[in-house]
């Protein structure tokens, strides 16, 4: 518990106990009596402003300061107008001679006004819990290697190039490749993974991390402000300004209502008591009007359900711009994703090279062609070539067909069938399940390679849970339509579309939309060249996105941990969170209506009004905090 919250516990306890023992007095022996004279209702005035003092002096301050800064009608004025006006009530009837009564209910309002606010307050800190791991991946400083000694230096000093020691039990500063030794990190801020990852001589290590083990020397690869530390803090600080329509209009809804509430207050009190004559019982009514009508409930429990949403969903590294995201995750009923990094694993390898005869030179050609490249298949390529590749080639990428190597007029295609047909080039076509590179040197076929890549473990399942919960699945590929239908079919995905160049994804999301207004489409990509539909799309999904530019800058949602499952748990945390902050609205609305509606007519007193709020605004709260839980 902070320290805040200790503080608004004691002058809880101090001041309720005060207060009853206060009460208890006044109730048997009655505090004007024992002190005689016209008076001596100001004994029971001094002390139950006491107790008023204490517990609600921060409320009375937040009112004036909000009043002086032209915000008037918040729960603060409303409280603070009840209240007041209930002692001025009771020292009204008081001096008139009649026995004060209103100031044990007057002081309740503000008590339990401020049990609400504790229970506010806890049930943030404790939502706040999981985003605060995150940001508790901030490194202090850097040990750097300057002029052959070790310096500790800020991390946003220290430059790409430049060699860092990390020794166990030290926050990894800044991504990089390790130079030098071996060790094991903690990854859990970084992806939810609970297994230590086991480093060594030139594996990526990304910032935030936490050497377990041994020490290691890392080179680093992007400044601090490019670190994939940095793009974390950055989402998580600003993910509450984007909001979701849901919480806009509980903001919008709050702005209005008081002032109404105010006004139906004033004339319950003006109105009938002009006909009847009964000020203070038209008075009292409208005060407990005013205490019940706070809308407290609905103020606190939304925006902490969406951000206990965020948090939870951040304890299994994902990351959520905005509870706009979240309302949105819940409302997706098209998911459309890349094959290529994201339904596959992307690991690629050559399976066959036609014709075989051919195969050294077809692979020699290929592998010039593709050296400049840093695609999965590019890699495979080159791995399966195994040597160097000749040098001094100007490549040219052709974007969705393949490349074009050229030097002192030798001219290698090495592509797909469109740019064999772009360069009229005669090939034979081969129908195998997997990407076919075809080869060319001089306009002369030469053959073809067929690489292959798995679908990932995970995603079968979790194709079948979403075409269970009703929701249209696609997969877009730029491969051909032979592999799409082999991988589309083996995953159970609903529809597919092959053949695609980056920009025909941005179309067929644009078709998608036009074709249903009501479609709520969400991308999953790799976070890496799928940029400008994850950014077209109603909710982009990055795939393993964290040491990732495209990632973090065009993607909604990161998944961090690169785990295809990721989505069906970001979606229950997303359901589970709506259907909680409907529950509050609904739960709020029809009690407090009810309250207002027995206030108004004298059926229940102030004391009813003040457990109707605090109560519904507690219930709401604790039923905010089932958002944080374990999915």
């Amino acid at each position: 518990m902070k320290k805040k919250d200790k503080i608004m516990l004691a002058r809880i306890i101090i001041a309720f106990c005060m207060f009853v023992a206060i009460m208890v007095i006044d109730k048997v022996y009655d505090l004007s009596f024992l002190a005689g004279g016209d008076a001596g209702w100001l004994l029971p005035l001094g002390l139950y402003l006491t107790v008023y003092l204490l517990i609600g002096y921060d409320v009375l301050w937040r009112a004036i300061r909000n009043i002086a800064h032209g915000s008037v009608f918040d729960e603060n004025f409303l409280m603070c107008l009840a209240s007041l006006c209930a002692f001025g009530l009771a020292v009204y009837t008081a001096a008139g001679g009649g026995k004060p009564e209103g100031f044990d209910e007057a002081c309740a309002v503000l008590i339990f006004y401020q049990v609400g606010e504790f229970f506010e307050s806890y049930a943030t800190g404790r939502a706040r819990k999981s985003v605060s791991a995150l940001m508790d991946i901030r490194p202090d400083y850097a040990n750097v290697y300057r002029d052959g000694e070790i310096l500790r230096s800020d991390p946003s000093q220290v430059s790409v190039g430049e060699i860092i020691t990390v020794y166990p039990g030290e926050k990894v500063p800044l991504d990089g490749v390790v130079v030098k030794g071996a060790t094991s990190l903690d990854v859990r801020a970084l992806t939810g993974e609970s297994q230590p990852k086991d480093v060594s001589e030139n594996f990526t290590v990304l910032s935030g991390s936490v050497n377990m083990t041994s020490q290691i020397d890392v080179r680093v690869e992007k400044e601090f402000y490019d670190s994939t530390v940095s793009k974390i803090l950055n989402l998580v600080e600003n993910a509450a300004a984007r909001k979701a329509k849901t919480e806009n209009f509980i903001t919008r809804f709050a702005k209005y209502y008081t002032p109404v509430v105010v006004l139906i207050a004033a004339m319950v009190a003006a109105v009938p008591s002009l006909i009847t004559g009964a000020w203070s019982v038209w008075i009292y009514r409208a005060l407990s009007l005013l205490v019940v009508s706070c809308p407290c409930a609905l103020v606190i429990s939304i925006p902490l359900s969406f951000f206990a949403g965020i948090g939870a969903a951040s304890r299994y590294g994902i990351l959520i711009k905005g509870s706009n995201y979240l309302e949105l995750m819940a409302r997706a009923n098209l998911f459309v994703f890349d094959k290529t990094g994201t339904l596959t694993e992307g690991n690629f390898e050559v399976a066959k090279i036609v014709p075989q005869e051919k195969a050294d030179e077809i692979l020699r050609l290929a592998a010039i062609a593709e050296s400049g490249l840093s695609h999965p298949i590019a890699r495979s390529v080159l791995k399966k070539y195994g040597t160097e590749p000749e040098r001094g080639y100007i490549l040219t990428e052709c974007s969705g067909k393949g490349v074009i190597a050229e030097r002192g007029g030798h001219v290698i295609y090495c592509g797909n069938e469109k740019l064999m047909e772009e360069k009229g080039v005669p090939y034979v076509p081969e129908n195998d399940a997997g990407t076919i590179i075809y080869v060319a040197e001089n306009g002369k076929y030469i053959g073809s390679l067929l690489i292959t890549d798995t679908p990932r473990k995970e995603a079968g399942e979790v194709i079948t849970k979403l075409n269970a919960e009703r929701a249209k699945t696609v997969m877009l590929t730029g491969d051909n339509p032979i592999i799409a239908r082999s991988v589309a079919a083996k995953l159970g995905v609903s529809d597919f579309k092959a053949s695609l160049l980056p920009q025909d994804k941005v179309d067929a999301i644009e078709k998608f939309s036009a074709e249903d207004k009501n479609n709520v489409i969400c991308f999953v990509g790799d976070g890496i060249n799928d940029a400008p539909v994850l950014m077209r799309s109603d909710v982009g999904v990055a795939m393993g996105g964290v040491g990732s530019d495209a990632a973090t800058e065009a993607a909604d949602v990161v998944l961090m941990k690169d785990d295809l499952s990721g989505i069906l748990k970001v979606r229950r945390i997303a359901r589970k969170t709506l259907k909680i902050v409907f529950e509050n609205i609904l739960f709020s609305i029809a009690i407090k209506a009810g309250i207002m509606l027995l206030s108004a007519i004298g059926i229940t007193n102030m004391w009813f009004a003040v457990f109707g709020d605090v109560g519904v605004s507690v219930l709401a709260i604790l039923n905010a905090m089932r958002v944080n839980s374990k999915y």
